[in-house]
């Protein structure tokens, strides 16, 4: 009997995860799987996690691959990169056994050692072929003194170490944290909420409990409901950390063990919430047609990562604006420097952002020295986009509505109502819709083109401008990215060069290390252009792969702007209403 979908569906699953070699990192895991009636049955493992949209080869980490029946072994031929094949000839259960090696600190892969095991579910249990739909039960058996488990799947009965989903989507949505973790929660309308804080840190937990709060009753007006009934924030507390990852019920974040009363760094962490917070509704249900159902096998493309991330990117900081948990000021700061990463990026003017949203498979994740100038981060351009449509749409209806109305009409109209995602032209058709015009022009320059992001013309709705601070001053520039001294010799590395600048053109490489400039060491980054001009003619000597080159360089004006936004003294009455709908500002 070949191996169908029918059949699988009435398989029974279970596993066992147990830690016996903590230290070393791994996972012991055993996946019992009764009522097989195939002769043949494959078991897969994800190649990539949703939301982090590369390749990562799980199967990698899988060792020691066995199963047997009734005592007996059955046979087992690995026949893809991550599908291992049993044969079940006249076996109705079986019990697989492998081990997990989980040792790479990351907010979207396993980690486990003497002190707690991260569980990234999606690349570490096997599922059958054709059934993704199967529910499953997971038992921990923890190590030494680890007392808990914190996820946002259900228990199984009152025992916190066995848990259930009632299928695979569900379940590699779900990462477990396993350990003595801190928890404490608060809640939020009829949502309960629930912190796992591991790696200690200088955290005020009734601080982070109003301020999270304050966070997610802003998120939840935008959409007019919170789909949860419970959520789990799992936040790894490192010397120095960052990142974050959503899943539909839960989030997983990267944060700074003692940056907490630091204000920058904490006010930086409620932006991390607000972002992960926001996917709960933006990507885990609103959603490009081409992410779900997931093909866990292959890349799942999709043009929108720019609305998917960028809007998600644009809205946790103004999320934490509109809460006054931040001065506006500090926003527009942090909107400037979205504004200097998209015009200091030469790539921008390669890539579209439709195209960067596609490519994320083989750029985003896989950036290398040229990176910088063959591509933009949908995160930065899609949240100004973000911005530029939530301006135009507010100005156009003086204050009444804006993208808030866009996100919830979508969120109704295709996660609720037509139980699917969202395709290019329907997103399109929703700016339009609200915005009263055709976006055929914003589209084809800002999309789907690479023309230069007019800030100005959408800031002065709300009666603010960009000012490069650069502009009109003579500012000599190689144009390299640097690496500091790391070497005996003291000597400074290029990391990057950036198009069209005087390393550019005259031939500077990354991986050259500078000796000196005009017969004096080169050995301090900053001090590097000091003195210099647009139109010198320098000699460079560079150590190239252990030979010393002199480069001629003619220095040209730097390339890169440096904005800050500033406000308009006189606004007109539709300004102050633009500016108070957009900032929430009193």
């Amino acid at each position: 009997m070949s191996f169908t979908s029918e059949a699988a569906g009435a398989l029974q699953i279970s596993y066992t995860v147990s830690f016996p070699e903590a230290q070393a990192h791994y996972a012991d895991i055993e996946m019992d799987i009764k009522g097989i009636a195939q002769s043949k049955l494959n078991l897969k493992m994800p190649v990539w996690t949703p939301g982090s949209y590369l390749v990562r080869e799980f199967a990698k980490n899988v060792e020691s691959f066995s199963a047997q029946s009734g005592g007996k072994a059955v046979d087992v031929t690995k026949v893809r990169k991550n599908v291992w094949q049993l044969n079940t000839q006249g076996v109705s259960s079986v019990k697989v056994k492998y081990r997990f090696y989980a040792f790479e600190i990351s907010v979207r892969t396993a980690f486990i050692d003497v002190t707690h095991a991260f569980l990234s579910t999606s690349g570490m249990f096997f599922y059958p072929e054709g059934g993704l739909n199967l529910p499953s039960t997971i038992k921990i058996i923890p190590y030494k003194n680890w007392n808990k488990v914190s996820t946002s799947l259900e228990m199984v009965g009152n025992d916190p170490f066995t848990v259930k989903s009632p299928n695979y989507d569900i379940l590699y949505d779900s990462p477990i944290e396993v350990g003595t973790q801190d928890i404490f929660d608060f809640k939020v309308g009829n949502t309960n909420y629930e912190v796992c804080m591991y790696g200690g840190g200088n955290y005020d937990k009734e601080r982070l409990k109003k301020d999270m709060a304050k966070v997610i009753e802003e998120e939840v007006k935008i959409f007019g409901e919170n789909p949860n009934k419970r959520y789990v924030f799992i936040v790894h507390n490192y010397v120095k950390g960052g990142g974050g990852l959503e899943h539909l019920s839960s989030t997983v974040l990267g944060a700074t063990r003692d940056g907490y009363t630091k204000e920058s760094t904490y006010e930086g962490f409620l932006s991390l919430v607000a972002h992960e917070h926001f996917h709960l509704w933006n990507v885990k249900r609103l959603r490009p047609i081409a992410l779900g159902p997931f093909d866990y096998d292959n890349e799942n493309y999709t043009t929108n990562l720019w609305i998917a991330e960028g809007f998600t990117a644009y809205y946790d900081n103004l999320t934490v604006r509109r809460t006054n948990l931040f001065p506006v000021e500090h926003y527009l700061t942090a909107l400037a420097a979205d504004f200097n990463t998209i015009d200091n990026t030469p790539g921008t003017k390669v890539q579209p952002v439709s195209q960067s949203s596609f490519d994320a498979w083989i750029k985003s994740y896989r950036p290398d020295e040229n990176t910088i100038n063959t591509g933009i981060s949908y995160y930065n351009k899609g949240a100004v986009v973000g911005m530029m449509l939530d301006l135009e749409i507010i100005n156009a209806t003086q204050g009444k509505q804006s993208l808030d109305d866009v996100m919830r009409y979508m969120y109704n109209e295709y996660y609720k109502v037509k139980k699917r995602g969202y395709t290019d032209a329907e997103f399109k058709a929703a700016f339009e819709k609200f915005a009263g015009k055709k976006l055929d022009d914003f589209y084809a320059k800002y999309i789907n083109g690479t023309d230069d992001m007019d800030y100005n013309k959408y800031l002065a709705y709300a009666g603010y401008r960009a000012f490069n601070e650069y502009e009109g001053h003579s500012i000599a520039d190689l144009g390299i990215r640097m690496l500091p001294p790391a070497n005996p010799a003291g000597r400074i590395k290029v990391a990057g060069v950036l198009r069209g600048t005087a390393a550019w053109v005259d031939g500077i490489n990354v991986n050259d290390e500078l000796v000196s400039i005009n017969g004096v060491a080169a050995t301090d980054p900053k001090t590097l252009m000091k003195d210099k001009n647009v139109g010198d003619k320098l000699d460079i000597v560079v150590i190239r792969d252990g030979r010393e080159l002199t480069i001629p360089v003619t220095l040209k004006q730097t390339t890169q702007k440096k904005y800050s936004i500033q406000s308009r003294t006189d606004l007109t009455p539709q300004q102050q209403v633009v500016r108070k709908k957009w900032l929430n500002f009193n």
